[in-house]
């Protein structure tokens, strides 16, 4: 069954609202209702910022960058005085929000009183028809609903009025307790397991600064007279889109952006592409390369991971810087954290041609990025932690892959009466 037929749409035409079922448990046993019928709507404001009066207070402004991750929301990147939360509207605790432009579906719930700007709508829900926590679940449900109503734009947008048609199921109060309670339970041990590889996490970053010393100020006095450039061949990879003129080709694994990720891999999706056999020996992937991106927002500059031949006859697009050493001085784990650390990202930030949001860096820059060259047995002791860690993550990062399936599970038959 496709996403059209799932949610009762016809092929050939407008989708037209008031044809439409929004809910996504068509055959739950309880009744369903509007989001807008349970439960008021309110849709964020963001104060004006050339008003001084209005910021720097003590009410949280949440936007989506606050959502996904902890709950409750009591906090933010920013806060807003009384009289800048006045411009917009005080939500009360136990409100629920969610991303309706942008990073949809992202969600969370208010833990203290706050505001939020424009991306998010709040869901004030009715105490005598929802109780909250259900109510947080059934929204934070929604995804794959808020994606199928977004227009296909750059920006993915849900209109308030959408939004406030979409329906969940509505079992009594006491059975709402009841689901929200089990949910509750599975998804507070998928936050502790989070938290544990947060901390590995920590625990990396802490064990680099005690053994190499600040990165930045190098104040073990390492040697720091080479230049990237002297240690390693450097190349960007493989344009989409060239002329091949006939040439043989044939199809190959191209590793883009969006898989190099910071000290990680994301391998699915994994686009192919065709390729010529001078191009693919050219570009082809070996062990230990450290993979770089070009850039993107500002933040991601430095951003990269060692590839391990996890795919055969990978190549790399051309948004994709590849890092082969060619020395024997500088271990490849600590290069990537080197890179990656504070000294790579003041590096590149000075460095990095920005445009409205955007920061790239260019081959020749990335070649003179300073090194740093502790000896080599410390670099190598400093991999070695790092492998342990990383199979301690790798097991955490299984187990919480079973309490992902585990809670889903448990929402679909939640939600559909069978719980």
């Amino acid at each position: 069954m496709n996403i059209a037929q799932y949610f009762n749409i016809g092929y050939g035409r407008e989708k037209d609202e008031r044809d439409i079922q929004m809910r996504l448990y068509p055959s739950s046993p309880f009744p369903h209702a509007t989001l807008g019928d349970c439960g008021e709507i309110v849709t964020g404001s963001t104060p004006s910022k050339s008003k001084a009066e209005f910021w720097g207070g003590k009410v949280p402004f949440v936007t989506p960058a606050q959502l996904g991750f902890r709950d409750p929301v009591t906090t933010a990147n920013e806060f807003v005085t009384m009289d800048g939360a006045e411009r917009g509207r005080m939500l009360p605790e136990g409100a629920v929000l969610v991303c309706c432009i942008g990073s949809l579906g992202k969600t969370g719930v208010a833990g203290v009183p706050l505001i939020t700007n424009q991306q998010i709508n709040a869901i004030i829900f009715d105490p005598d028809q929802v109780e909250a926590r259900y109510g947080y679940y059934a929204a934070r449900n929604l995804t794959h609903l808020l994606e199928h109503f977004a227009p296909s734009t750059t920006l993915k947008i849900v209109k308030k009025s959408s939004f406030a048609k979409m329906e969940i199921p509505l079992p009594p109060l006491a059975e709402q307790k009841r689901i929200a309670k089990i949910l509750d339970t599975t998804d507070a041990l998928r936050a502790k397991r989070r938290e544990a590889l947060a901390q590995l996490d920590t625990l990396l970053q802490s064990t680099f600064i005690d053994m190499f010393g600040d990165p930045v100020t190098n104040p073990m006095r390492w040697d720091d007279t080479s230049l990237l450039g002297d240690i390693a061949d450097i190349v960007s990879g493989l344009t989409k889109g060239r002329k091949l003129n006939g040439k043989a080709t044939r199809e190959v694994p191209y590793l883009a952006v969006v898989n190099v990720q910071d000290r990680h891999l994301v391998l699915d999706p994994l686009k192919h592409i065709e390729a010529t056999e001078k191009e693919i020996e050219r570009y082809q992937l070996k062990n230990d390369d450290l993979l770089l991106t070009e850039g993107g927002d500002p933040d991601k500059l430095g951003r990269g991971t060692l590839w391990h031949n996890e795919v055969a006859d990978c190549i790399h697009q051309n948004h994709v810087f590849r890092v082969r050493l060619h020395v024997e001085s500088i271990h490849p784990v600590y290069l990537n954290w080197l890179i990656g650390s504070p000294r790579g990202k003041r590096y590149f930030l000075r460095q990095a041609k920005q445009t409205t949001g955007i920061a790239t860096i260019n081959l020749t820059q990335l070649r003179k990025f300073p090194l740093i060259k502790p000896p080599l047995p410390l670099q190598t002791q400093f991999a070695t932690i790092v492998k342990s860690i990383e199979q301690q993550k790798a097991r955490m990062q299984a187990h919480l892959s079973e309490l992902d399936t585990l809670f889903a599970a448990l929402q679909q038959r939640a939600f559909n009466g069978d719980l």
